[in-house]
């Protein structure tokens, strides 16, 4: 069994997650420039093994699907076409950076560092991972 690796996509910056082997507990791994997101994957899969992607989806509070959507939508059938034989799954992210600020604020890091942008993206995506993989576990 391979890892899965979970996405935090933004416009321009995305956080980047994998969990173990075992598909047990998600990790914060990187964040990146979204433009260099899909040669990030790439290498990676190169060198580990990938099952499949969990790509957060932002949905606003009435349910409607965020602004960003259609980016996300954009990189997804990219990522299909680099990936043909991974599955993609979607998760809901609602209030992930809030609850990654919140967490980054109770670690006691220092107040320069909690203002880190990459350091909540890889905690945002970290925390959708970890949803996914408690999801999937109550549902098998």
């Amino acid at each position: 069994m391979g890892c899965l690796i979970g996405l935090d996509f933004g416009i321009k910056d995305s956080g980047i997650a994998i969990t173990d082997q075992n598909q047990i507990i998600a990790s914060p791994l990187d964040s990146c420039k979204t433009n260099r997101l899909i040669p990030f994957l790439i290498k990676y899969d190169n060198n580990e093994r990938v099952d499949a992607f969990v790509i957060g989806k932002p949905i606003q509070k009435d349910g409607s699907p965020s602004d960003v959507e259609k980016e996300i939508l954009e990189f997804i059938i990219k990522l299909k076409k680099i990936f043909p034989n991974k599955s993609i799954y979607r998760q809901d992210e609602r209030y992930t950076s809030k609850i990654s600020s919140r967490v980054i604020l109770e670690s006691g890091i220092k107040k320069n560092k909690r203002k880190n942008k990459r350091l909540i993206d890889k905690i945002s995506a970290t925390l959708i991972l970890q949803s996914y993989l408690e999801y999937k576990s109550k549902n098998s």
